[in-house]
């Protein structure tokens, strides 16, 4: 019954962000018009209209839901992992907004992952208003996601496998029937809206079958697919590294990124009109083809009819590159920066444009049978591109798969997108979803054992207490001995005059010093202090405490509180830790 309710009221949710942003979409092209002249010859202009969405979209991320910037799924995947699928119901309504404000000016993002978010939001809060357990409210959570997948993209089988294979990791019976009843109501609800909807992709191939011959070919193309995959999901967070050392206010950080956007516009549609034209790529508009989700580009290059004999040269080819890497570019500016949409649709346009090059370049050379079109490998392409980021080829064969409608193509969309993931999984070892979370110290795996640890919070763990007095680091290291020697306390948080917490002396280094004793009365607790450690909070879980003692050979970590982050509550050893891992794997 909640999934029902859950896919109904998503699917009215989702279907309220298409329509207004595809208005929005409609007037940002009309003002582009407007602001570069008829001729184009304002078109420095061009990044006004992206850097006031983005700013707009910055200040309310930043004043009331800093959960929303970026691309939505790492944010609720980190819910689900720490906080036990709990999400402000604010943060739905910020994302709302933003992400109209961020895709709509012509930010290069899809409305997937806001999507993803905003039914994730329904689901968690529904279940935390009437009293769920726990223990289900994830479970609700991705009744919200996969009903946003399947109302927005009319998929509702890749919307289940989304939520299962990406989000939850977790294909058992009680996760799997409220989730494809939340998809199918989802479905339904929005077929009762929008009667006439069809695939997003109208994808066309008369005669076309999968050939022994053209086995080789898609296997390259799967390689190929997994370095533009990596090559995307590095210059994203190698672009989300870069803005947060940037030294300006959060807020108008999407607003930076906007103004990239706008100068690769710039000379994006300069450097295509400088190519040559070519009945591939749209040119009579005065937003490039890679701002926005990008929808109008893929289409063109899933049309056979344009791949016309004119077109199979080296300018089409050169021409769809400058494309692949000028979308890369254009996402990692627009989310690296904060701005907020989803990657999915940015995905899929890469994988369009690296299987349309691919595939022209085996039509130049002879290598695709009659009947065949690079249009074909375009549409693998998207697959394996979406399958190399997301790290979930399940999810990523079924949605080609229905967003296109198209059988005959279903057998080389499976092996692309498997010969993609095992190579992306190669050459990174995190997803496109999960790599930022990683830095942050949240490890999102799959197995029993990982499943278990989520859900058991540090707080569950016994805490060693802190020495009977504060520890400052001016303090001679003889203190730290007769603590030790009266106490039996193993490694010694340091704090400054405020109580906060500064670093840590652990019981390995005093053994070292204590080499050389004639050397301990000169020496000070600063010197043996150290400040590369990681803390634990309370809302930290077992999973993330056991990957924070792997990188560092200590015996404790310092507890520090919720509120401030800075004041030391008690030590948490490595050993007990263990001890409470193996109670729970005997509960299980």
């Amino acid at each position: 019954m909640l999934g029902a309710i859950i896919g109904a009221l998503t699917a009215v949710g989702a279907v309220g962000f298409a329509y207004f942003l595809d208005l929005v979409l409609e007037w940002t092209e009309h003002l582009q018009y407007i602001l570069q002249g008829e001729d184009g010859s304002r078109m420095y202009l061009m990044p006004i209209i992206p850097m006031v969405g983005a700013l707009i979209s910055g200040i309310l991320v930043y004043l009331f839901a800093r959960e929303a910037s970026g691309h939505g799924v790492p944010q609720v995947l980190d819910a689900i992992v720490r906080r036990g699928g709990k999400l402000r119901a604010r943060v739905g309504v910020v994302k709302i907004i933003t992400s109209i404000c961020t895709v709509g000016s012509g930010g290069s993002a899809g409305a997937e992952g806001p999507i993803v978010q905003i039914g994730a939001v329904m689901g968690s809060t529904i279940g935390q208003r009437i009293g769920v357990p726990t223990r289900h409210v994830p479970t609700l959570v991705g009744c919200g996601a996969a009903a946003g997948i399947s109302s927005i993209f009319n998929a509702p089988i890749a919307g289940v496998f989304f939520a299962l294979e990406i989000l939850l990791r977790d294909f058992s019976l009680k996760a799997f029937t409220p989730i494809v009843i939340a998809s199918v109501f989802a479905t339904a609800m929005t077929q009762v809206i929008l009667p006439h909807e069809e695939a997003i992709f109208a994808y066309e191939l008369t005669g076309y079958l999968f050939t022994v011959r053209e086995l080789p070919s898609y296997l390259m193309l799967g390689l190929v697919c997994a370095v533009a995959a990596w090559a995307f999901v590095e210059t994203l967070h190698a672009s989300e590294r870069f803005f947060e050392r940037v030294p300006i206010h959060p807020a108008l950080l999407p607003m930076l990124g906007a103004l990239v956007l706008g100068l690769l516009g710039i000379a994006g549609q300069r450097a295509t009109h400088g190519v040559g034209e070519s009945a591939l790529v749209p040119m009579d508009s005065s937003v490039p083809v890679f701002f926005g989700n990008g929808y109008a580009m893929i289409t063109s290059l899933l049309d056979p009819t344009h791949y016309t004999a004119a077109d199979v040269t080296w300018v089409a080819v050169i021409l769809l590159g400058m494309l692949a890497i000028a979308k890369i570019a254009a996402t990692s500016s627009t989310l690296g920066s904060g701005g907020s949409g989803g990657v999915f649709a940015p995905s899929l346009f890469v994988g369009a444009t690296v299987g349309g090059t691919f595939g022209l370049v085996l039509e130049m050379f002879g290598l695709i049978p009659e009947g065949g079109s690079p249009a074909s490998y375009a549409l693998v392409g998207m697959a394996a591109v979406v399958a190399g980021t997301t790290f979930a080829p399940m999810t990523s064969i079924l949605m080609l798969f229905e967003l296109t409608r198209e059988p005959r193509v279903l057998a080389p969309i499976m092996l692309a997108a498997i010969i993609s993931t095992m190579f992306s999984r190669k050459f990174m070892p995190d997803s496109i979803y999960t790599a930022k979370l990683r830095r942050e110290g949240v490890r999102i795996g799959t197995g029993r054992d990982l499943s278990l640890l989520r859900h058991v919070p540090v707080s569950s763990v016994e805490h060693a207490p802190l020495p009977p007095e504060p520890v400052y680091a001016s303090d001679p290291l003889s203190k730290l001995i007769t603590l030790h020697a009266h106490h039996n306390v193993p490694d010694f948080p340091v704090v400054d005059s405020d109580g906060r917490y500064m670093g840590m002396v652990t019981g390995t280094d005093m053994r070292t010093a204590l080499i050389d004793r004639e050397a301990i009365p000169l020496l000070l607790v600063a010197e043996l202090m150290r400040n590369d450690l990681p803390i634990i909070k309370p809302d930290d879980h077992l999973d993330t405490v056991m990957e924070k003692f792997a990188r560092h050979e200590i015996s404790s970590l310092v507890l520090v509180d919720a509120f401030t982050g800075t004041k030391p509550l008690a030590l948490v050893t490595r050993a007990k830790v263990m001890s409470r891992y193996n109670e729970v794997l005997d509960e299980a």
